[in-house]
């Protein structure tokens, strides 16, 4: 029997001894049932509490199963599944047009309950991922580029997978570090989708995009009354990744309050909504990643240790595109051919000039940063041939010099203006500078600088005021 342990059901249903045989039924199975024989009944049971499930007979009593669908009686997250008379099938389409997930004609087999249950849970955890779910026609298993520089990293996943199927169930989790732009993300998807979750549902969140008051009914859920806007339960990411993948990038981000849930999450395999008191099982593979150092903020108290170590099973470090310059040709060649795709139009070719400039110029945002290149040299070049003008810094000779040049960013023939210059807007422009190579991201602009994320924050917030 499947079970529905943890599960809450409504059984609204007038007649005495199948209701009884319902109800038992499903308390072996090891859900939390409530009955109602009537409407007005049921209304009662529905103001107190939401239920995961409700069985719906049409005909009752004092009126028609079907006016608690019209009425809105039943939250959004509720699966309800309508019971009715051999022949009525006609009502049942009806119910379904009002909200109904599915329908049993009486009378039935007890046994197809749990499946049918199993069948409108996976339903519900279809539509909470529709804002998630990425493209299957573009899976990164036929884009990613390993290269000869992530042999030893491909090797790794290929290990990991093949522990996968061994498995099957209860995956240990995957931390994965890297700089920002190095790929992560990419990584986590192919270990998704060639492992025997990859017909499973993917979940993608990045951490620090959560706010403090959200982050919690993000990823658990909530239940109704929960907070002020809680005006119906919903089941949060974990939930919804159920059998699939829980990818959480940027993972520090979350207060020391939430890395203990997540690492309750992991051992028990249970998850508690905001505001609820039952638990609730969640078999979920979880892949978190980090572009800091763990170890680090370990030390400084910023990342719980017993967090650290149960992510530190299956560790991968993707390394810097700096440091796959044997790599770095074919790399742009693959992204200019993935662009051409895109637009509609021929791949242009890379110049030597343009390899030479890739090679030497250091990528502090890594292959975002080079792919971001590419597709500005690929719109406003309108070029057979790129030349990557736009890499300043990087001599056109490409020599000596332009080595030089990437690894001392003070141009030695710089000289003094007579007028002198501002010392203030310098460091702004070395602010905005490594902003846009970090995209936007301040932690990582600030380790390029060499300051604290508090210094930049300062900075920007003083030429805001000055502005």
């Amino acid at each position: 029997m499947t079970s529905l342990k943890n599960t809450s059901i409504l059984v609204v249903e007038d007649e005495a001894l199948f209701r009884k045989q319902v109800i038992r039924f499903l308390e072996k199975a090891g859900a939390d049932v409530a009955a109602a024989k009537d409407l007005g009944a049921a209304r009662n049971l529905l103001d107190e509490m939401p239920f995961d499930f409700a069985l719906l007979d049409i005909n009752l009593p004092d009126g028609s199963g079907m006016d608690l669908l019209r009425d809105g009686a039943f939250s959004a997250n509720s699966g309800v599944i309508v019971m009715t008379a051999e022949g009525g099938v006609g009502s049942a389409v009806e119910a379904m047009r009002l909200g109904a997930a599915d329908y049993l004609a009486k009378p039935f087999d007890l046994e197809e309950l749990p499946l049918i249950i199993h069948r409108v849970r996976k339903s519900r955890q279809a539509s909470r991922l529709d804002t998630y779910r990425r493209d299957r026609d573009a899976r990164v298993q036929d884009t990613f580029f390993f290269g000869s520089s992530l042999a030893d990293l491909h090797q790794l996943l290929e290990k990991i997978i093949a522990a996968d199927k061994r498995l099957a169930r209860n995956l240990p989790p995957v931390l994965i570090e890297g700089e920002t732009g190095t790929g992560k993300t990419s990584i986590a998807r192919w270990l998704h989708y060639h492992g025997p979750r990859g017909s499973g549902p993917l979940v993608e969140i990045n951490c620090s995009t959560l706010s403090e008051t959200l982050a919690e009914s993000e990823l658990f859920g909530h239940e109704r009354g929960a907070f002020t806007d809680a005006r119906q339960e919903r089941i949060g990411l974990f939930e919804a990744a159920r059998e699939g993948t829980l990818f959480l990038d940027e993972i520090p981000s979350l207060s020391p309050a939430l890395q203990a849930k997540v690492l309750t999450a992991i051992e028990d395999k249970t998850i508690r909504r905001l505001g609820g008191t039952k638990t609730i099982e969640v078999d979920v593979r979880l892949v978190a990643a980090t572009n800091s150092d763990l170890t680090q903020k370990v030390r400084d108290g910023e990342f719980r240790e017993d967090l650290y170590h149960r992510l530190d099973l299956y560790r991968l470090a993707i390394p810097p595109l700096r440091e796959r310059k044997e790599d770095m040709s074919e790399l742009a060649e693959r992204l200019l051919a993935q662009l051409a795709k895109r637009y509609g139009s021929a791949a242009p070719k890379l110049s030597a000039e343009a390899k030479k400039r890739i090679l030497a110029y250091p990528w502090p945002g890594n292959v975002r940063e080079l792919a971001h290149v590419l597709e500005r040299a690929f719109v406003f070049e309108e070029e057979k041939e790129l030349r990557l003008r736009q890499l300043l810094g990087v001599s056109d000779s490409v020599g000596s010099t332009a080595k030089m040049q990437s690894e001392d960013w003070l141009n030695p023939g710089f000289v003094f203006p007579d007028q002198g210059f501002s010392l203030e807007e310098a460091i702004n422009r070395l602010i905005r500078h490594a902003l846009d190579h970090s995209g936007g991201n301040v932690s990582a602009a600030a380790r390029l600088l060499g300051v604290s994320r508090d210094y930049v924050r300062y900075r920007l917030n003083g030429r805001k005021s000055t502005e």
